[in-house]
């Protein structure tokens, strides 16, 4: 079985030959070894996708975003225009001798956080987008990106910073990229209209943002990693839905079901893009807030 284990991770084409091969052995093994002994194979090509997604991660090239796509067996990374020939080389020899369950792509522009200077929530020189409406009891909130709550410590309504919208009260970013804005403004209305939910592979999506409106799209990609310069964000949603600076923290959602708050991506609405999404069921959970 040694053998076999090995000669798994050297491709797709032998790893589909060599888990017949290996079932094979399981039925003649089983007296022995069990039931158990058949799983092997899948066993095996986890670990090795799992092996790989971290060397991606430990690789740390900025400007690549990564997943494993469990359907293919490989693990697909993508990466934007400033990423080097030679750094890709780095991803694959951190790979190592698993070089080949890679699979490499390419994007146009460059992954960066879309924070710009604008409307319609304004801090601090910054501008952002609002995500959705949430509560605890009887205390509004709104949640956004949190590399925009990393920047912006209050929010108003106006680029002259005279309508106050609240303090930013909690903020991850990078490695989860949310924010929570309480609403300290009695007379900000804060509508709701959503429930929560997750995105899956396939999937039509909307995404509103203050910069570029209302773009649609499909959701590409689930629990992908995008290695930002400020570092890297794990789970995200990935989609073909364009977005620019000043979209971060806005909503993506299918019909009523919200679904991620935007965090960055490459290229623009008139080209087109890749763009980013932190699963806004995380945010939630974890700032014990619902959505309405």
């Amino acid at each position: 079985m040694g053998s076999i284990r090995t000669t798994l991770r050297t491709g797709s084409a032998r790893r589909g030959r060599l888990i017949a091969l290996a079932a094979g052995l399981g039925v003649a093994v089983s007296t022995l070894a069990g039931p158990a002994a058949t799983a092997a194979p899948d066993e095996v090509i986890a670990a090795e996708l799992a092996t790989v997604h971290a060397a991606v991660g430990a690789a740390d090239v900025v400007g690549v975003a990564w997943y494993t796509d469990r359907a293919s067996g490989k693990v697909v990374v993508t990466a934007d225009s400033t990423v080097s020939a030679a750094e890709l080389d780095t991803v694959r020899k951190a790979a190592g001798e698993d070089a080949d369950a890679l699979t490499i792509r390419r994007a146009p522009g460059e992954f960066r956080p879309l924070l710009g200077s604008g409307d319609p929530i304004y801090g601090s020189g910054y501008r952002c987008s609002v995500g959705f409406n949430v509560r605890s009891g009887s205390t509004y909130y709104l949640i956004t990106a949190g590399h925009c709550g990393n920047s912006v410590p209050n929010w108003y309504t106006d680029s002259a910073q005279t309508t106050l919208v609240g303090p930013t009260v909690a903020s991850s970013f990078p490695g989860n990229d949310y924010a929570l804005v309480r609403y300290d403004n009695p007379a900000v209305s804060h509508p709701g209209g959503y429930t929560a939910g997750n995105a899956y592979v396939g999937q039509r999506v909307t995404r509103d943002g203050s910069t570029t409106g209302v773009h649609t799209g499909t959701v590409t990609a689930l629990n992908v990693t995008i290695n930002y310069a400020q570092g890297a964000v794990g789970g995200m949603i990935q989609t073909n839905v364009c977005a620019e600076p000043g979209d971060s923290g806005g909503a993506l959602y299918s019909g009523s079901i919200a679904l991620g708050i935007t965090s960055g991506g490459s290229g623009n609405c008139s080209s087109g893009g890749t763009t980013f999404y932190q699963p806004v069921t995380e945010a939630l959970s974890a700032y014990g807030v619902s959505i309405y």
